[in-house]
């Protein structure tokens, strides 16, 4: 898969099909979409090119900011797994904002050698997303390319949206937010030094540093995660919160990791969400803190051995 930057950085002398939206957690309703595209393309002899935009236009232009499920990197590394032939990131930012409809669709026309678009019935683009389907199919017979569309019975029955995932997120439903995913969702984030809490109780944790602030976060909590480091796998506790039994005021993602006794500082590490075990809680001591958490670990192994280890 080709990785362009910029709709007037990519050309193509070959007939090309194309998808286009933010694919936000490109979760399985993005996957039906996805799948449509690489059919066509390899019945039809077209490449298969799908443009998506960084940031997430909502950021740009409403008022309402919106953290992502998947950061630009993450992005990358699903859709390279989806036969697709190119894909086009483009910087959404107000002068983007601002193209007329027809002007975006002759960039497309003229650059992509377009010869199909696939959308949903209830697509809309250009400045203020003023224009809908039927204006783009009015361009195709303009431009001479195919508008392949999306029904609305077929969209009703992904049932599935960006929205629902993060609202899932937010609460710590992961069973929802996994299954809509059809993947686990993970983060990505360097170990930092902490205030060795965890390991003067037994239970020590590695920090995660996210660099990309515009990530969402799960609810805060303890979750079962499975980590992954230097090409292995190893399960783990993880909690999101503010330590409340020790008095902090920041907010920190830490992860205890079972049997394991590596250094991790400066490390990148993956976290993939499994479950959410329970709400973060203030105890009066930490020995009441350390008790409850030889339970929790308990809880997790349990659901190792119940869902994985069968």
């Amino acid at each position: 898969m080709r990785v362009t930057k910029g709709l007037k950085n990519a050309h193509s002398s070959f007939p090309t099909i194309l998808t286009l939206g933010t694919f936000d957690g490109i979760h399985q309703g993005h996957k039906t979409i996805i799948s449509k595209l690489t059919g066509e393309s390899k019945k039809n002899n077209l490449r298969s090119i799908i443009l998506t935009f960084f940031p997430h236009p909502r950021n740009v232009v409403s008022f309402e900011k919106i953290k992502s499920i998947s950061t630009l990197d993450e992005k990358i590394e699903i859709f390279s797994k989806l036969e697709i032939d190119e894909l086009i990131i483009q910087k959404f930012d107000k002068s983007f904002s601002n193209i007329s409809a027809e002007e975006f669709v002759k960039l497309l026309v003229d650059n992509l050698n377009l010869k199909k678009i696939i959308v949903g019935y209830n697509h809309r683009f250009g400045k203020n997303r003023s224009a809908d389907i039927s204006v783009l199919k009015d361009f195709s017979l303009k431009y001479n390319f195919e508008v392949i569309e999306i029904k609305a019975f077929e969209v009703e029955k992904i049932k599935i949206s960006s929205t629902k995932i993060r609202n899932a997120i937010n609460q710590g439903n992961i069973d929802v937010c996994n299954s809509y995913l059809g993947y686990n969702f993970s983060i990505n984030g360097i170990v930092v030094k902490g205030k060795s809490i965890g390991k003067s109780i037994g239970f020590p944790t590695a920090n995660i540093n996210i660099v990309e602030e515009y990530k969402i976060i799960p609810m805060n909590g303890v979750y079962l995660v499975l980590c992954f480091f230097e090409g292995n796998k190893y399960y783990g506790m993880m909690n999101i919160g503010f330590n409340p039994t020790f008095g902090s005021n920041k907010k920190s993602i830490e992860v205890n990791i079972f049997d394991f006794n590596k250094d991790l500082y400066g490390k990148n590490i993956k976290i993939e969400f499994l479950k959410f075990i329970r709400d973060e809680i203030k105890f009066d001591n930490a020995e009441m803190l350390k008790n409850q958490l030889n339970i929790d670990r308990e809880n997790c192994i349990k659901h190792i051995n119940s869902t994985y280890n069968n």
